[in-house]
């Protein structure tokens, strides 16, 4: 009997119909498990693995699994698996594309809004009682009609956060690798060299994939060409943006504000970033709507399980 190891829990009925799949044995890792995935895989030795994004599936890892057909990642994103081991040795990658577009552009403009209307401290004035009445400058913000949204990266996700955008009435500019003629077309969005953009974008939103040529693509000489009343939203991948330089920024007002969704470090959070109310901080939430989550179950799963019956998976990472 193959086996399937998920590094946790699922949300969703196919998760309940694959744990009682005669067919498989399917092993999910508890958290001390987890704690130590290398000894624990090694000790397993799965034909087939289901990973989360937060997962290194490195070289070090994959050698401690011999009987390893493929690896589905629950996740858009990929750079966490070691691809061109995985290559070589004829295991099957698969991700969830397509999915996670409008969960992730939701929260995008969410951040924007929280960001740009100082919610999170309104919201922690209010909690703590210190709401007397309305008042004049009682935490102005700034208003997004008439301003220009900029989104790095014109994919699935920035396409969907820009057409949200545009229904607030904002005009989008964009940059990305290849030029998006629908976005042009259906939204009326400019298309701008990199060192434009920022300099005129009132509002920044990345939507890129991590690359290594892309590392601190946002980084102290950048921000410092970026407008002070700009804002700058994060749902893409932490590494994109030199984090302490951003807080730097942030800090001294150089920056008006900034939403994170993802982080340099993840799980860690700048320290700086904490202590800042011109940031708005989000646990990695971009997909995490029922729905959204439970379909990327069956997404990895299927795929995984698919492989392992010796067919073509859905979502195969080229």
């Amino acid at each position: 009997m193959k086996k399937i190891v998920i590094t946790c829990k699922l949300p969703g009925k196919r998760y309940e119909t694959l744990l009682a799949d005669k067919n498989f044995e399917t092993i999910v890792l508890n958290d001390e498990e987890h704690k130590n995935l290398a000894s624990t895989l090694e000790k397993i030795s799965p034909d087939g693995l289901i990973s989360m994004l937060s997962d290194k599936i490195n070289y070090e890892l994959l050698t401690k699994m011999p009987n390893l057909k493929v690896v589905s990642n629950y996740a858009v994103g990929f750079n966490n698996i070691d691809l061109a081991y995985c290559r070589e040795h004829g295991i099957k990658v698969t991700n969830t594309p397509g999915v996670l577009t409008d969960s992730t552009a939701d929260i995008a403009i969410l951040l924007l809004l929280m960001a740009s209307r100082r919610a999170v401290e309104a919201e922690k004035y209010a909690r703590e009682g210190k709401f007397k009445g309305w008042a004049p400058e009682l935490f102005n913000g700034v208003s997004l009609d008439g301003k220009k949204f900029g989104v790095l990266g014109m994919g699935r996700i920035g396409f969907a956060t820009a057409k949200r955008a545009k229904a607030f009435g904002l005009d989008i500019i964009y940059w990305s690798r290849r030029r998006n003629e629908e976005a042009e077309k259906e939204l009326g969005a400019k298309y701008c060299e990199f060192a434009e953009l920022l300099k005129e974008c009132d509002f920044l939103s990345l939507h890129l994939p991590y690359v290594p040529e892309l590392h601190h693509m946002i980084g102290a000489k950048e921000l410092k060409t970026m407008k002070k009343s700009a804002i700058i939203i994060n749902t893409a991948r932490g590494q994109l943006i030199d984090e302490a330089a951003l807080a730097d920024a942030l800090e001294k007002k150089e920056i008006y504000a900034a939403g994170f969704d993802v982080y340099e470090f993840e799980p860690k959070i700048n320290e700086k970033l904490m202590t800042l109310e011109n940031a708005v901080l989000l646990p990695h939430i971009g997909s995490s709507a029922v729905e959204t989550r439970s379909e990327m179950a069956r997404m990895v799963i299927d795929d995984c399980c698919a492989v392992l019956s010796g067919k073509t998976p859905e979502n195969l990472v080229k």
